[in-house]
């Protein structure tokens, strides 16, 4: 299967995009093992008018620089000191929206991805979390700002289709800093089975 083409990412609506993802396949070729699996919730974050961004208030860092990217590209950061997030950068050049990918079915490899989070049998807990599904599909932090188009991470279309019933949309998770933004239904879940 081809990676989705650019122009997939730099569309302007980010809330677009972050739906869109949902029945995608995320996949990943590191280390020489193939993994992924369909994406089944993301987060919205539009920045600098949000203030559950990391770009909020057009705040540009080393950490987020890679946020003001083309769309396209992978923003990975790492939290708590012990997970590394997963996002994927739309809009243009200097538009830092940007959408975390928080859980994925597995798909392909799942013995690879069993072991390296030191799982005996597929269960929701592989893949189901933000910080789980990186570690699953091999993420790291030296996959920051690289491109969406392979070699080494890239999304399908395996033409999972997913009607707007089957979307449940909520608050985002672990934003209560966020004032009045934390409540926004940016969160988005894909129920397909």
């Amino acid at each position: 299967m081809k990676p989705l083409p650019l122009d997939f990412y730099t569309r302007e609506d980010v809330l677009e995009i972050s739906q869109d993802l949902l029945g995608k396949v995320l996949r990943t070729h590191i280390n020489g093992v193939y993994t992924g699996g369909i994406i089944t919730e993301t987060e919205a974050y539009r920045g600098p008018e949000d203030q559950a961004s990391h770009a909020f208030g057009g705040r540009r860092t080393k950490r987020n620089e890679v946020m003001y990217h083309q769309g396209g590209v992978a923003y990975v950061y790492f939290i708590y000191g012990i997970h590394t997030m997963f996002n994927i950068v739309t809009n243009h050049l200097d538009i830092p929206h940007a959408i975390l990918i928080r859980a994925i079915d597995p798909l392909i490899g799942i013995e690879h991805m069993l072991k390296r989070r030191n799982k005996v049998k597929l269960n929701p807990t592989l893949a189901g979390g933000p910080g789980t599904l990186t570690e699953a599909l091999g993420i790291e932090m030296i996959h920051n700002g690289l491109p969406l188009t392979g070699p080494e991470i890239w999304l399908e279309d395996h033409q999972i289709k997913v009607d707007n019933k089957s979307i449940i949309t909520g608050p985002r998770v672990g934003i209560d800093y966020a004032g009045e933004d934390a409540h926004l239904p940016w969160r988005f879940i894909y129920r397909h089975q």
